[in-house]
């Protein structure tokens, strides 16, 4: 399935919630549709969770 039809998707679901449920209900779908993005990502191998915790270089020696 190509990115845009799974965006496609993603949007009509967005829609349905915000439209039938209300502000909160599309702010509940796009919350679980985002962790369900990231656990997806998890479960491919394409993020490792130390990516998350990680301290940046900000290019300054301590």
């Amino acid at each position: 399935m190509s990115m845009a039809v799974v965006g496609m998707i993603a949007g009509m679901a967005l829609g349905f919630a915000g439209f039938f449920g209300g502000f909160g209900a599309f702010l509940l779908v796009a919350a679980l549709g985002a962790i369900g993005f990231v656990a997806g990502r998890f479960l491919d191998g394409d993020l490792e969770p130390g990516e998350f915790f990680r301290r940046r270089d900000d290019g300054r020696r301590r």
